[in-house]
């Protein structure tokens, strides 16, 4: 029998600076194929008072492209045995820019009263609500949800299937 698990935690008070980022998208599922078109890539950062606009822009882009590969192209796949069988680019669509749609980016007009000039970092919070959206983009143009990536064409086709098979005819 295993240990019960104990942690205990501590705070010292000492505010911080948090950033909130959003993002949305409009997409179009051809039901024939499972094909996916993003149509529209928005996405909204409250970085406090943001010192270089194109860079962060830029960071937020990138984040983005990196997200969107993780929902759609990226997975380390398995053998039996459990060895990668993924071991190269050819069997491992990293995502390339004809891949990744252009991301409209705004900035809230906040300032921050700890970050360095009223700034906050964007470090990796960009990339959070990328995966979610898009999953939530493509639910609401299929009405089926899918639960884990990649979300690939062959995997909508087969979930619009099921989808049909499961409607009960009139």
């Amino acid at each position: 029998m295993l240990a019960p698990l104990e942690a205990s935690g501590h705070c010292d008070g000492t505010p911080r600076s948090v950033s909130f980022n959003v993002h949305g998208f409009r997409v179009a599922v051809e039901p024939q194929t499972g094909d996916l078109r993003i149509l529209k890539s928005v996405q909204a950062a409250d970085a406090g008072q943001v010192i270089n606009p194109m860079q962060c822009k830029g960071q937020i882009e990138g984040a983005v492209a990196q997200a969107v590969g993780a929902a759609l192209y990226e997975a380390v796949t398995l053998d039996d045995a459990g060895q990668v069988t993924s071991r190269d680019l050819r069997s491992y669509h990293v995502p390339t820019c004809a891949d990744v749609p252009p991301t409209e980016v705004l900035f809230a007009d906040t300032n921050d009263r700890l970050g360095p000039l009223g700034a906050k970092s964007m470090s990796e919070a960009p990339y959070d609500p990328v995966v979610p959206a898009l999953a939530n983009a493509i639910r609401d143009a299929t009405g089926v949800r899918f639960l884990s990536t990649p979300i690939r064409a062959d995997r909508i086709w087969r979930a619009l299937q099921r989808a049909r098979s499961a409607v009960p005819h009139a």
